[in-house]
């Protein structure tokens, strides 16, 4: 599996009432993620004939995290079958390596030309998996 990882650190707009990371900030990340993973793997060819929509998201909270912490996000691609692909997101606290959140999301790749739903090609699938 090919991943991808990036580091981000939390801000206060990311914060919530209770002063740990909002809930819709860590889908927010989840779908960053998701779409610095395809930029950095995907030629610009591929990016002018596709596109990726969401289907189906699955989140799991375990841990909150604070203003001011380092945080890794981890991405890769656990399988792809006809048209939809399945992502695998982890964010974890960089300094601890304590897993905060877990996410599965189905994504479906829509061909740009036709606006519909298309097989997913061998030249993508190797990019990704």
């Amino acid at each position: 599996m090919k991943t991808f990882e990036t580091i981000i650190t939390v801000t206060e707009d990311d914060l919530d009432q209770l002063n740990h990371v909002n809930n819709v900030r860590y889908v927010q990340w989840v779908q960053d993620v998701a779409a610095q993973h395809w930029d950095a793997g995907a030629t610009q060819e591929i990016k002018d004939q596709y596109f990726w929509v969401l289907i189906k998201h699955t989140i799991e909270y375990k841990l909150p995290a604070f203003l001011g912490e380092s945080i890794r996000l981890k991405t890769y691609i656990a399988k792809s079958e006809g048209v939809i692909s399945t992502r695998i997101v982890e964010i974890y606290n960089h300094t601890t390596s304590k897993l905060l959140v877990t996410s599965e999301a189905n994504w479906c790749l829509i061909s740009k030309s036709t606006n519909r739903p298309c097989r997913i090609t061998a030249e993508i699938e190797n990019l990704f998996t």
